[in-house]
């Protein structure tokens, strides 16, 4: 039995070049779970453990059924509250609003075969058997982010800013503006690797 990587089949969407380039974003299906407060706190990785549990669920659910794929990456969508924190740019907001103030939707590419329905029996297992409770606090996200403007990061996130600005400055010449929320996929397991290591998407959706 193949298993199913979606990092292969949609090469477009999980890779990217050293140098902002715009792409086109197909429509996905995902499972995701929403919080907020710095990324370096338990919270957020009380959050990465739920939406891993019940990823890893689905897909032995479906192994079962001759269908497996591999687990795919975590990704994130961040923003802010932009009155508060009026005039902030792409590259000046993760400098300039407090870690503590930024709020996230992790979460997981599913495959199409997977469906919604399905989701409540993984989230009353790992719930009821595995006693994580934040598994109920899963739900299904789909997006579509259409026209984007992504880059390669290479390197720890502190220096994202960096890689953001060459963002700002391409969507800039070429008259395009925001037109959805930050996005990043997160390629390294940063829970694993070393911050020099860390190979991480930027994605701005744009019109």
């Amino acid at each position: 039995m193949e298993k199913l990587d979606l990092a292969k089949k949609y090469k477009t969407y999980f890779t990217a070049k050293a140098q902002p380039q715009l792409v086109q974003i197909e429509k996905a299906s995902f499972i995701s779970i929403c919080g907020k407060g710095d990324p370096s706190g338990e919270p957020f990785k009380k959050n990465i453990e739920a939406l891993y549990s019940i990823a890893y669920t689905l897909k032995f659910t479906y192994k079962e059924k001759n269908e497996d794929f591999v687990v795919s990456k975590l990704e994130g969508l961040w923003w802010f509250d932009e009155k508060k924190y009026a005039g902030k740019t792409i590259d000046s907001s993760p400098v300039e609003v407090p870690r503590s103030e930024w709020e996230y939707r992790l979460m997981i590419r599913m495959p199409e075969f997977v469906k919604p329905e399905d989701l409540v029996n993984a989230i009353d297992k790992v719930s009821g058997e595995k006693k994580i409770q934040k598994a109920t606090a899963v739900e299904w996200f789909t997006l579509e982010e259409g026209r984007s403007v992504q880059i390669m990061h290479l390197g720890p996130f502190s220096t994202e800013p960096e890689s953001l600005k060459k963002i700002s400055v391409f969507m800039d010449n070429n008259r395009l503006s925001r037109n959805g929320l930050h996005h990043e996929i997160y390629l390294s397991d940063f829970r694993k690797t070393a911050p020099e290591k860390l190979r991480t998407i930027l994605r701005e959706p744009v019109k």
